[in-house]
């Protein structure tokens, strides 16, 4: 609330009285401020009420019409002038030019002296200065008994009120999670693209300009990642009570959030040894007391050097990748060896385990790889996880996206994959090193080919002749004919797993 000319001139105690510029008895005044300088601009920063016995108006009616435009210009509210014995108030040519510009000048009359106006003006201004610090204490107040009774929700509503603007609260990723009023206001979209700018630069608040109103966006949490941010949409220009009562709206929301993270971690913590047992086969409870979301789900496994450290990053990161829903609340995770195992529910892409992957990611911790495999129920928790184990090298990798031969080869151990080389394709190789012949190149091609002798003969440039010629000598070292099913499938398993080093070092291929 601010004070006005007109208000002086109503105030019983002084005995001020407007006698020119009407129109402008409205204007706010910042302060009151007495002289009788000629040209006290110098002195002057913009809406004061200058007082003055006119000593400094000048003698000529040119010189007093400069003084009031002066005044004017530096943007002063009004002019008050003594009235006397000596003074009989202002002259004609002020009262003219004060109706002309809209700038009032008040008389002061009577026994009033100029001390009092200004003590008049001081006292508001204290008064509304202490008025606001209560307005101040007790939206404080309000947003501290909001949240303990409805939470972050709550605390939006009364900074809402207090400021008399709207609200938002931004989880980490910069998505909506709470609004006053509860429909999304068009500049969410610049705020949340400003808080992900601002995800890795130092923690406070930024003031961003929305036309007349100003836009606080602070960030929620001490440490680390940012928790959320909070911003709010002031339509006046922001005032130090307001960005006051932001911070301590924003300290409430993120011990929230702090004592929401602390819980989710203690949740997964009390659940891991059920769920551990579960995913193991180790004996422990009733795979039925798991309060894991609905089958089938997505079994992810994230070998780590820290497994503890991730599975509470994992926690966090759970409430980004699900969402605040009982899905994210009944999601699994625990330690295994030296990784972490997370049951989420089981969704077409994209999946919730390759966004929780790459939610952890970090150069320089890891996770570096993860992999993921379905599961239809309990029964089946511990082989998706041993195939999520084996699927879990660089980069993601879900063992619904490898084929067939792809997870056969994974499969195979590379000393039993070795050996089966060796025993099928052994004698052919050593053949080979003796005579410089190509019979193992040669059956490469006839059984990618399906054993067709006339497309093997041209993708080979070899007449069709010599292409019988050489799968004979091949028939010959085998000891096995070629047209046996169970041949061609030793063979073309043998020539398509993964390169075996050979005994000199080379590598087959």
């Amino acid at each position: 609330m601010t004070i006005t000319p007109r208000d002086i001139t109503a105030d019983p105690v002084l005995e001020v009285r407007a006698v020119a510029g009407h129109r402008g008895l409205d204007r706010p005044i910042r302060w009151a401020h007495v002289t009788e300088l000629h040209d006290p601009v110098r002195w002057l920063r913009g809406g004061e009420l200058v007082l003055t016995a006119g000593m400094g108006f000048g003698t000529t009616p040119d010189q007093r019409r400069a003084y009031l435009h002066r005044l004017h210009r530096a943007g002063c509210v009004a002019l008050a002038v003594a009235v006397d014995t000596r003074n009989h108030g202002a002259p004609p040519e002020i009262l003219a030019e004060g109706d002309r510009l809209g700038l009032p000048v008040l008389q002061v009359e009577g026994d009033t002296p100029f001390i009092a106006v200004v003590e008049t003006v001081a006292e508001h201004h204290a008064a509304e200065r202490t008025r606001e610090q209560d307005r101040v204490l007790a939206a404080q107040d309000a947003m501290a008994r909001a949240a303990l009774r409805t939470g972050p929700s709550g605390v939006l509503t009364e900074l809402a009120s207090a400021t008399h603007g709207h609200t938002l609260l931004l989880d980490r990723n910069g998505m909506t999670t709470a609004a006053v009023p509860r429909t999304e206001p068009p500049w969410h979209a610049r705020v949340r693209a400003s808080a992900l700018d601002r995800a890795q630069r130092p923690r406070g608040m930024t003031v961003l300009a929305d036309g007349e109103a100003s836009i606080l966006l602070q960030s929620l949490g001490t440490t680390g990642r940012a928790l959320g941010w909070l911003a709010l949409r002031s339509p006046t220009p922001v005032s130090p009570h307001t960005r006051m009562l932001a911070n301590d709206a924003a300290s409430l929301l993120a011990v929230d959030l702090l004592h929401s993270r602390q819980t989710r971690r203690i949740r997964h913590h009390e659940r891991a040894p059920l769920l551990r047992a579960a995913l193991t086969g180790a004996p422990g409870p009733r795979p039925d007391l798991l309060t894991l979301p609905d089958p089938p789900w997505e079994v992810v496994y994230l070998p780590s050097a820290e497994p503890e450290t991730l599975a509470d990053r994992a926690a966090d990161a759970l409430v980004d990748v699900l969402g605040d829903t009982d899905a994210a609340h009944r999601a699994g995770l625990c330690t295994v060896g030296g990784a972490v195992a997370a049951v989420l529910p089981r969704t077409p892409r994209p999946r919730h385990g390759e966004r929780l992957w790459s939610a952890l990611r970090d150069p320089s911790s890891g996770p570096h790889g993860a992999g993921a495999c379905g599961a239809r129920g309990p029964a089946d928790l511990p082989s998706a996880l041993d195939r999520a184990r084996q699927a879990a090298t660089e980069g993601y990798r879900h063992v619904d996206d490898t084929g067939a031969w792809e997870l056969l080869r994974s499969a195979v151990p590379p000393e039993g994959a070795h050996a089966f080389e060796q025993a099928v394709l052994g004698a052919l190789r050593d053949h080979d090193a003796r005579h410089g012949t190509e019979l193992v190149h040669t059956l490469r091609h006839y059984l990618d080919q399906g054993a067709q002798v006339e497309a093997t003969a041209r993708e080979l440039g070899v007449h069709r002749n010599t292409l019988r010629a050489r799968l004979r000598v091949a028939e010959r070292v085998l000891g096995r004919g070629l047209a046996e099913a169970r041949t061609r499938l030793e063979l073309w398993t043998a020539l398509n797993l993964e390169p075996m080093p050979c005994h000199d070092g080379t590598w087959h291929t």
